[in-house]
């Protein structure tokens, strides 16, 4: 029987799977991100986990994924396209549609929960 109830335990993530985002993405800085990947399910459709990036600047692309946020700690500024940009930090949650294109930078260290679909 499979589990249905999975705990989000920050303190007991595990290893990390460590990247840089392509380089044709980063604007500025040597950003390295650390994703932890808690919990898939319809085939891998939707997915739930924890992502760090260090401080930089990069092109954000959604393509057809919708994505909800919540930052844990750091600070961020998000800039749609087209648009004034938005500063997120520890609490703040919020929603990146399919379609979205802007810039993502990093003021400070940044770690957030993250759910995609």
């Amino acid at each position: 029987m499979s589990k249905l109830l999975v705990p989000f335990n920050l303190d007991q993530l595990g290893e990390p799977r460590e990247y840089r985002p392509p380089a044709e993405r980063v604007i500025e800085g040597d950003v390295v991100c650390r994703n932890w990947d808690v919990d898939s399910a319809k085939d891998g459709k939707v997915r739930a986990g924890v992502f760090e990036s260090t401080v930089g600047v990069n092109h954000s692309i959604k393509g057809e994924t919708w994505e909800f946020c919540l930052i844990l700690s750091g600070v961020v500024e998000i800039t749609e396209q087209g648009q004034p940009p938005s500063t997120y930090k520890a609490g703040d949650c919020f929603i990146m549609k399919p379609g979205y294109v802007g810039t993502w930078r990093t003021i400070e260290t940044v770690r957030k929960v993250w759910v995609m679909a």
